[in-house]
């Protein structure tokens, strides 16, 4: 079986008590101890479910040695105690699922003393300070959701309260924040919905209010998270905890389990089966079997500091579906491919506008107004970029020098002409319309960027309206597009750079960039190996240019392509722009002189006119 040839190399990587799972050396901002615990938790995402629709695995008896001797205080393998925001609490949540889906594996073999030290272990989450306002709270509602399905004494003023806080979180739109911050990542989908949804399913007929309550607000997000997903199932690479991978899906296969169907079956079963698919085609275990950190391919370099060994684990979030039974008309049902969607949708709630400029072969989502509200790892780069695209990824620095070391694609990169850059980070004022992306950002408190992003096609224009009292270098990247694999000797023949513009044709696609006002010159740059979320080595068109203080106009067109004779011939034929003596700036559709949109520089004017 699928799952279980998954989780083979797991079996010889138990502690001597079972207690902890070793997956490997790196660190993280947990102990070690805390690490092993993840790591034998993280595969319950998969083998709960699995249990509970009726699968076997040869794993059992040490998953269930481990339960037993982690939640002894007198064995040395205990877990330990905790009295506030512990990442032992994100684990425990899998551990509240078992005792409710699987009892007969977790529960129900277990003496009175192994059941009263799990008891006691898990209802730690109900004592602890109320200090982690974001998706970090189901998990106490999960735990106490699976003490009442074994009967167990559960904190239904906690649930209550929680809820309650979740429901703050709503948008509206199908959308939530996580907690009050302004990121609008995966975290909505494999959390806030992933767990309603959960409750919804598991307590339907104790709460029946709050169950339809969240079931409508799936349906909601589903017709906007499908836009995320290209039709060869790849999901678009945005935001943090990327290394979860297959986790994407994991949204979708909770709707099936919930009895959600927003969408055919049929279309449903073909989004997570290809995005199965997709990823393992992908190198993301390692030689000992394991998956590893990394995305879609093993790589520390974008990972965040509380990804330990055992982290991506939390992937089998996605098998969720194997809680269903045999004869569930998803399992009956044909794959079917994605519907018919809009070639540019704005989702307001998601702060992006979402391009399918290919059909349903590529995701290019432009984004304006997202940041982390917490420090981490390549913040700017997760959440701040100009664009992200399911074809090229995006990418992270590597180190703070230079071009190279900063590989800064799909955004614009200022330095005061040391080599020392900035990007956009957090956006003043920001918004999005149905053709267009605005922000006002301020890469140093005397310098101002006004920039607007307007969808054209295999196309975008970028449109950078910029106040500055220093003397600075500023560098336009494209999208990082992957060097060949193998032995390609032939890679420069299809680089062509010129002062004007810059193109890579590789077998993967085509990254371009025209100047259309502005910029000096155009480069190729070579970024750092490994920077590149779905590539470990790419190139990056870019264009540069030296500012005098005062106040600039660069507009730049982009393009980013699969490899086709006719997005060959498109690549010819960049947008046109037309200057206006009032100091507007309309840009057109190339092919069909359509008027895309018409941006207004004049001094004062944050809005646009269409």
């Amino acid at each position: 079986m699928f799952l279980n040839e998954l989780y083979t190399p797991l079996e010889r990587r138990f502690t001597s008590g079972c207690a902890g799972i070793n997956m490997g050396a790196t660190g993280s901002i947990y102990n070690e101890a805390t690490a092993l615990m993840e790591a034998f938790a993280r595969p319950l995402w998969g083998l709960v479910p699995h249990a509970s629709g009726g699968g076997e695995s040869a794993l059992w008896p040490m998953f269930l040695e481990g339960i037993i001797n982690g939640t002894d205080p007198e064995h040395e393998e205990y877990w330990g105690q905790f009295t506030t925001k512990d990442q032992r609490m994100v684990e425990q949540a899998v551990l509240g699922l078992g005792l409710a889906l699987a009892p007969h594996k977790m529960w129900e073999p277990l003496s009175d003393t192994q059941k009263m030290n799990v008891y006691n272990w898990l209802n730690q989450i109900n004592h602890v300070d109320r200090s982690n306002p974001n998706n970090w709270l189901m998990f106490t509602v999960l735990v106490n959701v699976g003490f009442k399905k074994v009967g167990l004494p559960y904190d239904q003023s906690i649930m209550d309260d929680y809820l309650e806080q979740i429901d703050n979180y709503y948008l509206g739109d199908g959308w939530y924040s996580d907690g009050l911050t302004d990121q609008r990542d995966y975290y909505i989908a494999f959390a806030m919905h992933y767990y309603t949804l959960i409750y919804a399913k598991l307590m339907a007929d104790d709460d029946p209010q709050r169950a339809a309550v969240y079931r409508e607000r799936s349906a909601r997000f589903a017709e906007d998270f499908i836009y995320w997903f290209a039709e060869d199932g790849s999901a678009l690479p945005f935001g943090r905890s990327l290394t979860y991978r297959f986790a994407q899906v994991s949204f979708w296969s909770a709707l099936v389990y919930a009895d959600m169907v927003p969408f055919s079956y049929g279309v449903l079963k073909g989004i997570i089966m290809r995005h199965f698919r997709w990823w393992f085609e992908q190198p993301i275990m390692g030689l000992d079997g394991l998956l590893s950190i990394g995305y879609a391919y093993p790589n520390l370099v974008m990972t965040e500091n509380y990804n330990a060994p055992g982290s991506p684990y939390w992937a089998f979030k996605a098998m969720l579906i194997l809680a269903l039974p045999d004869d569930h008309p998803f399992w009956q049902a044909e794959e079917e491919p994605l519907p018919i969607l809009k070639e540019v949708r704005a989702l307001q709630e998601a702060r992006m506008l979402v391009s399918r400029p290919e059909g349903n072969r590529q995701v290019i989502a432009y984004t304006s107004g997202q940041m982390a509200n917490f420090d981490m790892a390549h913040s700017a780069a997760k959440y701040s970029k100009f664009a992200y695209s399911t074809l090229f990824g995006f990418s992270v620095p590597k180190a703070g020098y230079g071009l190279v070391q900063g590989a800064y694609d799909s955004t614009l990169a200022l330095c005061e002409c040391d080599e020392h850059y900035r990007v956009r980070r957090f956006c003043e004022t920001w918004e999005i319309g149905d053709s267009y992306v605005y922000s006002r950002w301020h890469p140093w408190s005397d310098v101002h960027v006004e920039t607007w992003i307007i969808p054209a096609g295999l196309w975008h224009v970028r449109v950078h309206s910029i106040h500055t009292a220093r003397r600075l270098d500023v560098a336009e990247g494209g999208f990082a597009i992957g060097q060949s694999a193998g032995f390609s000797h032939s890679e420069r023949e299809i680089i062509k750079v010129s002062n004007t513009a810059v193109s890579v044709q590789l077998p993967l696609g085509i990254s371009a960039i025209h100047r259309l006002s502005g910029f000096d010159r155009g480069e190729c740059v070579y970024p750092e190996p490994n920077t590149n979320l779905l590539k470990p080595r790419t190139l990056l068109p870019s264009l540069c240019s030296r500012l005098e203080p005062g106040d600039q106009v660069l507009i730049s067109a982009v393009f980013g392509a699969t490899n086709t004779p006719e997005n060959q011939a498109s690549l010819a034929s960049p947008p046109l722009i037309q200057w206006h003596s009032d100091g507007r700036v309309a840009v057109y559709e190339p092919s069909n002189d359509t008027l895309l949109h018409t941006v207004d520089l004049r001094e004062g004017r944050n809005k646009d006119v269409e």
